[in-house]
């Protein structure tokens, strides 16, 4: 039994992606005589009272079909892990988390994996108050979020935009950063701790990162002059930040960030400010068909 909580306003175009996304699924179930339920979150953060209500009440597969954003959702929706498997049937704008795991983007394929294939053991990262999937970070990508969040139509083009607009006036995070028990002091552009490689719809911020490797990938790029940012753009979007002499990385279980003054931290493209910074990856815990 499958239980499937579809976004439908998930990949823009008023919903009509996931519509026409979620009738190829429903065929493709229909077909193979798989029994299921179909639970449409209606507002934001209504996926993960569903997850908590479908745990509850004995679910052991859901289904999410959605972005990032929605898969967020679900994992903080998620317990009993030993009991439930999680599914994922990528329909949003970026899909970046379901691009980590080499998932197809064609619904009844990713669909096929479910059906035909087994749970395996997939990270994800911990703070005390929330949980994520992708990346969680501080720096240039917070800024580009609020202004990305304003904006009537969400897309590729569209948060690259923001990308542009926010370096014209970007100030940098000053923050102290403990790995693992070691503590050094940041001025950074970009502060991320991975368990995906890339975000914002395809741009590779850490592209070492593995959402099975048991590692969280932590990643600074350090102050950068104003005259060569721009060009460190063209250079990001290109999925060269690993060459930037500016960039720091490496792999560690834990991470605890104190800035200094009042901070907003990404988490999956979800902004929460103030928030306890201190980042784990969770292994052999949670089950992800892939």
């Amino acid at each position: 039994m499958l239980d499937i909580i579809v976004n439908p306003t998930a990949g823009g175009k008023h919903g009509k992606k996931t519509a026409k996304a979620l009738k190829k699924v429903q065929n493709r179930l229909n077909e193979r005589k798989v029994d299921y339920t179909i639970h449409p979150s209606k507002y934001r953060g209504h996926a993960t009272i569903l997850t908590k209500e479908l745990i509850a009440n004995g679910a052991t597969d859901i289904v999410i079909m959605g972005g990032d954003g929605s898969l967020h959702e679900v994992i903080n929706g998620f317990s009993n892990f030993d009991k439930v498997n999680l599914g994922l049937i990528p329909c949003g704008t970026g899909n970046d988390f379901a691009n980590a795991l080499n998932l197809p983007l064609d619904p009844v394929k990713a669909l096929d994996i479910i059906l035909d294939g087994k749970a395996q053991y997939t990270d994800f990262l911990q703070l005390p108050t929330v949980r994520g999937m992708n990346v969680v970070g501080v720096g240039i990508d917070v800024d580009v979020l609020v202004r990305y969040s304003k904006l009537k139509r969400k897309n590729k083009f569209g948060y690259t935009w923001c990308l542009i607009k926010t370096l014209l006036n970007f100030e940098y995070s000053s923050f102290t950063a403990e790995v693992d028990g070691e503590s050094k002091d940041y001025t950074a552009f970009i502060a991320a701790l991975a368990n995906g490689h890339a975000y914002g719809g395809g741009i590779r911020i850490c592209p070492p990162a593995l959402p099975t490797d048991k590692k969280l990938d932590f990643l600074v790029v350090n102050q950068i002059p104003k005259h060569k940012i721009l060009f460190k753009l063209i250079q990001l979007l290109g999925g060269k930040i690993m060459k930037f002499p500016e960039t720091e990385h490496k792999t560690c279980k834990k991470v605890k960030i104190t800035p200094k003054g009042d901070y907003t931290v990404n988490v999956d493209g979800e902004l929460y400010p103030n928030i306890p910074f201190e980042v784990e990856v969770i292994s052999d815990t949670l089950k992800m068909y892939r």
